[in-house]
């Protein structure tokens, strides 16, 4: 399956997953001044690389293996690295751009991508990549998502490393034990949910999240039950966001909470989410291929599987799309030249496979794409042949419109977290995000 990215409305939407996780071999534009008018330099090729990692604490050990392996190859470069809660980065490179300490390369994934580049942080790589012996070795659809991210120009300013993806892991050890059959079906997660549910033994049938990253999840659930498979209506100016079918999903979802989940889920982020799971008795978790080895270092591979979404009663998949991740350079650089002999090794073969393992995501290199632990990791298998055999639809989140971030996160999380508490009502709460989605919408259209 592969949905094709219409430039000719200038219409930049995120790629489909489907094409990307098949595994086959195969912002405005800113005058050039970068971030506080400071171009940078190409520097040495040695000396200091300051490195932020944009999920640090959960990829902290991968990425300090992956520094090692480059200064042993690079002896001549020093990698500092820096390690920023996925919840924090924004805010911190934004507070950056304005005060200045922006590192020479970050973690720039889709959902941000226009927020930086539309204030010309970043370089743009396309040159770079074209004399790079990465050039033709980066999946075309992965590469095309964060040049369709980045705004207007078609310039691609982040390379990406990865691919992500939504999975309902659940407790086999624990269905089995009920008779439940796997939650195939929503009508079978919900019955599920219900039955694994004993609140006096501290038993629940699912964590919901209702923390940090909360809003995506919730689309996940809202569009998965609807059926609707687009984000906009047909003039692109509406968002289908409150739907009365989408209302009619995410008041079914939201009613689980307290339910059949822990109190504790409405501050949950994914960490706190997932070690919750790891270590209880929960039977259902959503997440995506990332928590996966978490889940079999605490769990072991016999007591979890990991797959796609919940179908519709016609036995169609729906699901929202989740970003590609990737390395950018940041235009106030002093030492690009040594800065993107990082991303370059980084990328590489070995080391994206070794990234992505450790991630249990898909590698954006086409060479580790191939790695026979990709076959070997379930979830991810299962995710790519769902996406790849016609049963699945992809809603494209607006990545490309700069104010994304900020409406489905800091606008957004708090007013969810008064839908589980039964302050705010579904509806409402649907129609102020519809409400910002259309102005930011309108704007960027004029803009264009």
């Amino acid at each position: 399956m592969k949905i094709s990215i219409r430039r000719s409305r200038r219409a930049a939407t995120a790629v489909a997953l489907g094409s990307v996780l098949a595994l086959t071999a195969t912002a405005c534009g800113d005058d050039g001044s970068g971030a506080g008018g400071d171009k940078g330099s190409e520097g040495s090729g040695k000396g200091k690389v300051l490195f932020w990692d944009n999920n640090g604490g959960v990829r902290t050990d991968i990425w300090k293996e992956i520094i090692a392996d480059f200064e042993k190859a690079n002896p001549d470069i020093d990698v500092e690295y820096v390690g920023i809660a996925s919840t924090e980065y924004q805010s911190k490179v934004d507070t950056a751009l304005q005060g200045g300490g922006l590192p020479d390369v970050g973690g720039v994934g889709a959902a941000m991508l226009a927020g930086f580049s539309a204030q010309g942080a970043l370089d743009p790589l396309d040159d770079r990549l074209a004399k790079s012996s990465l050039n033709g070795k980066l999946n075309e659809d992965m590469v095309e998502s964060l040049k369709a991210a980045g705004g207007r120009d078609d310039t691609l300013y982040s390379i990406p490393t990865s691919a992500n993806n939504g999975v309902l892991y659940y407790r086999t050890d624990l269905f089995k034990g009920a008779g439940l059959e796997e939650p195939l079906t929503w009508e079978a997660f919900y019955k599920a949910a219900e039955k694994l549910t004993d609140a006096g033994k501290n038993e629940f049938g699912y964590t919901i999240r209702g923390g940090a990253g909360s809003i995506a999840q919730a689309l996940d659930a809202m569009y998965g039950q609807s059926g609707i498979t687009s984000f906009w209506d047909a003039s692109g100016e509406k968002t289908t966001v409150n739907d009365p079918k989408n209302v009619a999903g995410l008041e079914k979802y939201a009613a689980l909470f307290k339910k059949v989940t822990p109190a504790a889920d409405l501050n949950n982020d994914f960490t706190k989410m997932v070690a919750q799971w790891d270590s209880g008795t929960i039977g259902m978790l959503n997440h995506n291929l990332g928590s996966y080895q978490d889940h079999v270092k605490a769990l072991g591979v016999d007591k979890f599987r990991g797959i796609p979404q919940p179908m519709g009663s016609a036995g169609e998949r729906v699901q929202v799309s989740n970003p590609v991740d990737g390395l950018g350079l940041f235009k106030s650089s002093k030492n690009k030249d040594a800065a993107w002999k990082f991303i370059e090794f980084a990328s590489s073969h070995e080391e994206n496979s070794k990234f992505n393992k450790s991630a249990g995501q898909v590698p954006a290199n086409t060479d580790a794409a191939k790695d026979s632990w990709i076959s070997e990791a379930e979830p991810t298998k299962l995710a790519a042949q769902a996406l790849s055999d016609g049963s699945t639809s992809i809603v494209q989140l607006p990545y490309y419109l700069p104010d994304w971030n900020t409406i489905s996160k800091a606008d957004n999380e708090p007013n969810f977290q008064k839908v589980l508490l039964g302050d705010m009502s579904a509806k409402d709460f649907l129609d102020t995000m519809a409400e910002q989605l259309n102005a930011a919408q309108a704007e960027w259209k004029q803009q264009g």
